[in-house]
């Protein structure tokens, strides 16, 4: 059986995040309507004042996707995410980019738990050496077109549920295995994992980790060091 690494994406490897970016890009696009991105503005605006938090800008920002997303044909939804990744794919963390080429060299199975849409989540994967990836899965219709439903929201939304599907479905191991992530969404991944990495964590992870023991790793401008637990 084949040990794994588990890892969030937006954040934990890339710089930004994958939906922010592929909601930027459709709307530059002419694909989403123009006031688009004018729907999350006030919400990004307090995030970078240090006003508002980060989830109530990214949960604009999912809405804003969902809401939009609908009747967008996948010919154009692919074309613009393959766009996003091209310009997007070095823009990642050296930790956990480090830390992916490591364990690839250990034969471990890397894992990528994400809430971005699958259908960029993955190519942004690939590249990097990704055995498999998990994201939200957005419904097409006959047409080939987006319905503007996501498929089993529930499980996606649950990351301790999609590993263990994957430990069942791909052979894996939990013995000497790693998980990566940065907020409390990762928080029951983390648990299930032997070695805990909790990178760049916002608070209420920060405060888990403490509480927990598990390890605390930042990467500040070309600086990377870790936060004793204890």
């Amino acid at each position: 059986m084949k040990k794994v690494a588990i890892f969030d994406v937006d954040g934990t490897i890339f710089r930004s995040s994958l939906l922010i970016e592929l909601v930027e890009a459709l709307a530059r696009e002419g694909i989403f309507e123009e006031n688009a991105l004018a729907s999350y503005q006030k919400e990004k605006k307090e995030w970078l004042d240090r006003k508002g938090s980060y989830e109530e800008y990214i949960n604009r920002v999912v809405k804003v996707f969902v809401s939009h997303i609908k009747g967008v044909a996948f010919e154009d939804f692919n074309r613009v995410a393959k766009e996003v990744v091209l310009l997007h794919q070095d823009r990642t963390y050296r930790f956990t980019r480090d830390l992916i080429k490591t364990l690839k060299r250990k034969k471990y199975y890397l894992l990528a738990v994400s809430h971005s849409p699958w259908g960029i989540l993955d190519l942004f994967c690939k590249k990097l050496g990704f055995d498999k990836a998990y994201g939200k899965f957005y419904e097409l219709g006959p047409n080939d077109c987006f319905t503007g439903k996501i498929v089993d929201d529930h499980l996606i939304s649950n990351k301790a549920a999609i590993v263990r599907r994957a430990l069942s479905k791909q052979g894996l191991t939990l013995e000497d295995s790693v998980g990566v992530g940065d907020t409390e969404s990762d928080i029951p991944m983390l648990e299930l994992v032997d070695n805990p990495i909790c990178f760049n964590p916002n608070s209420k992870l920060f405060r888990e980790a403490k509480r927990n023991g598990w390890r605390i790793v930042v990467e500040r401008k070309d600086v990377v060091y870790e936060i004793k637990a204890q």
